[in-house]
């Protein structure tokens, strides 16, 4: 079942954790894959120097953070990579999601063959988590990219998050990665991930 609107409308800290265990639906080259999210991190723009809406920070880049909770918000960093965030919250609030890390679930050959030219059974354990195991290498792995800027994830398309049942997890609490220049917001236990899962970016 896909996730209706209004699921989007909570806060960037609960959206955090409820995305966990939820599944990412992505069509791509007539393919279709299914991950599972593994590890998040929030970026609330009121009070987060981390954050790209901090301070009311509005840009052509930064604008789809103050769109109402639901959809995508895809950023381009170090000349080469892109990550994709989920848009939390009430309009105009500057709230998101960074989707850390993925857990494929199916098409493993396509995604091996994708990220290392390689059958999925030819891979080294460690290969196979790098698939999608970090916010740049799964847009990779998934085919996200700035196309998918303000794609609505609450309609069935070519990218949408599903709920599903599934077994219960230990969520852990920890601070966010990669954020060195942001003083205070550096200690924020922002950053939430599933307990063993071998997928996350890091422990």
């Amino acid at each position: 079942m896909i996730l209706d609107k209004e699921f989007y409308k909570q806060g960037a800290l609960s959206l955090a954790k409820e995305l966990l265990g939820k599944v990412v639906v992505r069509t791509v080259d007539n393919v279709t894959l299914r991950a599972k999210i593994v590890e998040t991190e929030a970026y609330i723009g009121e009070i987060d120097k981390a954050s790209h809406a901090y301070n009311n920070r509005r840009t052509e880049r930064t604008e789809p953070l103050f769109k109402e909770g639901g959809i995508a918000y895809v950023f381009f960093i170090y000349g080469k990579y892109h990550c994709f965030n989920v848009i939390s919250g009430l309009e105009n609030k500057g709230e998101g999601v960074l989707i850390r890390a993925f857990e494929p679930l199916n098409e493993f050959d396509y995604l091996a063959k994708k990220r290392f030219n390689e059958s999925y059974e030819k891979l080294s354990e460690t290969k196979k988590r790098a698939i999608s195991n970090g916010p740049s290498k799964l847009c990779m792995a998934f085919s996200i990219d700035k196309s998918e800027n303000y794609k609505k994830l609450y309609e069935k398309g070519d990218l949408y998050i599903e709920d599903v049942k599934i077994e219960k997890f230990e969520i852990a609490e920890t601070k966010r990665i990669g954020i060195d220049y942001a003083e205070e917001a550096i200690d924020f236990p922002w950053r939430f991930y599933i307990r063993g899962n071998k997928y996350i970016s890091k422990k």
